[in-house]
């Protein structure tokens, strides 16, 4: 019993960190077929995100030519490291000396939008505030003592948060706040992507089997009533 008590208590805090803040989700509306969104979003993901997270099960030569991206181009403009383009999209951090920085190794990106959903990345990468508490000066209304810093924070600005816990308007960034939305939705976007790179191929897939089982449930109806008619 007393192994019982010790493994649940063990287990409240992932539970308590998997259900989070009760936070208002804002709606990403992404748009897997957007091409020029998912080019943005990779570009923003190897300038912004890459050097710490990885999308480990993800290769750049299938990114590539989902996105609709020559492979020359995509090896000049999104691969900075000398990786070969069927490589895996990874970096170098040492794990180890990550948890040290950070207190834990900054996660792979590859299922995160599924395992957080859309809305929630897009809306956490607009609920960073000041927070001099913080060992990196900011704070996330969505994820509550986050350990990362707000490395958009140069197209964003700087926010912070009013007694009744809204973020005010960021100030000081080099784009607008409409502007910085957009950005922000084009990544979400491609991270939804890399999720599930045949979503689309499986959902186009499924109409095509509906369809069918349509059309043979009529030629099925038809023999039936043309077997059928002598009998009655």
């Amino acid at each position: 019993m007393k192994k019982l008590l010790l493994a649940i208590c063990a287990l409240v805090p992932l539970f308590a960190f998997a259900a989070g803040p009760s936070v208002q989700l804002d709606k990403a509306n992404n748009d897997l077929t957007d091409k020029e969104s998912l080019k943005n979003g990779f570009k923003t993901y190897i300038n912004y995100c890459l050097g710490c997270h990885q999308l480990q099960y993800q290769r750049y030569n299938r990114t590539f030519k989902d996105l609709g991206i020559e492979e020359a181009d995509g090896v000049a403009n999104y691969m900075y490291t000398g990786e070969k383009a069927g490589d895996h999209i990874t970096n170098t951090m040492p794990n180890k000396e990550a948890a040290k920085w950070f207190g834990t190794a900054p996660p792979d990106l590859t299922l995160e939008a599924r395992l957080r959903s859309p809305d929630w990345i897009y809306t956490y990468l607009r609920s960073f505030y000041m927070d001099s508490d913080r060992p990196f000066g900011v704070n996330n209304k969505v994820f509550k003592d986050v350990g990362m810093p707000h490395v958009l924070q140069d197209l964003q600005g700087v926010s912070s948060i009013d007694e009744q816990g809204n973020i005010t308007p960021a100030m000081g960034g080099s784009l607008t706040t409409e502007e910085y939305d957009i950005v922000v939705r084009d990544l979400t976007n491609f991270l939804e992507y890399v999720g599930e790179p045949s979503k689309l191929e499986r959902e186009a897939m499924g109409y095509k089997v509906l369809i069918f089982l349509f059309i043979f449930f009529i030629i099925s109806y038809l023999l039936k009533k043309e077997y059928w008619k002598d009998v009655h």
